[in-house]
C-alpha cells in the first residue's frame, strides 16, 4: 500500500503538558511530531489535533501549535479511542481540512501519546470503519518502551501500519528536485 497525498490525513494525538513530560524519550518524540507537522503542511497534508481531558492533562503544549501555521481547534475528548468522539469521526468523513473520505482521504497518519492507550484504540478504530491507519512510530510513545513496543506489534498483526517521519515525508513527496523536495529535505536534517 502506498501512502498518497491524495488519500491522507494526519492526526496529533493528545501530545498535552501533563502527558508529554512523563512518555519515554519525550523530547525526541517532540521534536519529531513538529517535524511531521511541518512537513505535512508543506506537503498540504491536512490534519486533525486532539486532546484528552484538558481540564486534567493541560492543553496541547505549546511547540506542537507552534509548529503548525494555524493549529486546527483540538478535538477534546474523554474516550481513550479518537474514533469514540463524533467530532473525530464526522471530521474524518466530511474533511479535514480540504479532504475528506468523499475525496479520497482513507488513510489516516497518527502520531502522538500514549502509543498503548490511545493511539493504539484509535488505530484498531479506524480498521473496522475501512481506514488505513499508518502510526509515525518515531513520533509516538508511551511511558514505559515495552508498552509502546507491544502496541506497535499489535498494530501490525491487526492490520494497521507503520512508519517513521522521515519515510513518510519523502514518501509523500515521491520524486526529488521540486521545491516540495527541497523543503522537506532541509526539514529532516
Amino acid at each position: 500500500m502506498r501512502i498518497t497525498l491524495d488519500s491522507t490525513i494526519g492526526t496529533i494525538v493528545d501530545v498535552q503538558e501533563r502527558l508529554l513530560p512523563a512518555m519515554h524519550e519525550s523530547e525526541a518524540t517532540l521534536k519529531r511530531i513538529t517535524t511531521l507537522i511541518r512537513g505535512l503542511e508543506i506537503l498540504g497534508v491536512p490534519m486533525l489535533l486532539t486532546e484528552q481531558y484538558p481540564k486534567g492533562l493541560g492543553a496541547t503544549v505549546d511547540a506542537v501549535k507552534e509548529a503548525f501555521s494555524a493549529p486546527p481547534e483540538p478535538i477534546i475528548k474523554a474516550a481513550f479511542s479518537c474514533c469514540d468522539e463524533s467530532a473525530f469521526t464526522e471530521a474524518l468523513e466530511s474533511g479535514a481540512g480540504d479532504r475528506g473520505v468523499a475525496d479520497g482521504g482513507r488513510t489516516v497518519l497518527i502520531a502522538g501519546i500514549e502509543s498503548h492507550v490511545c493511539v493504539l484504540q484509535t488505530t484498531l478504530d479506524l480498521l473496522e470503519r475501512e481506514y488505513q491507519p499508518v502510526v509515525v512510530t518515531d513520533a509516538t510513545s508511551s511511558r514505559a518502551p515495552r508498552d509502546r513496543d507491544i502496541a506497535f506489534r499489535r498494530i501490525e498483526r491487526e492490520g494497521g501500519r507503520l512508519t517513521t517521519v522521515e519515510s513518510v515525508l519523502f514518501e509523500l513527496t515521491r520524486v526529488s528536485g521540486t521545491p516540495h523536495f527541497k523543503e522537506i529535505s532541509r526539514l529532516v536534517k
